[in-house]
């Protein structure tokens, strides 16, 4: 996980929160992983619709 670097939900939300790396290599969102942790994306991995919300933030 890059620190600075900015990470969404699948819909083009930023995420503000703590974040964790799960054995598969991928980052989800909470500090450790639980029932309400979600995948995270980059900018660049989300569809053209998630990106135009989030760069309208």
């Amino acid at each position: 996980m890059a620190k600075g670097v900015p990470h969404y939900f699948r819909d083009g939300t930023v995420h503000k929160g703590g974040t964790h790396k799960m054995p598969n290599g991928k980052t989800h969102s909470g500090k450790t992983h639980g029932k309400t942790s979600k995948p995270l994306f980059h900018l660049k991995d989300l569809s053209k619709t998630a990106q135009k919300k989030a760069r309208r933030k």
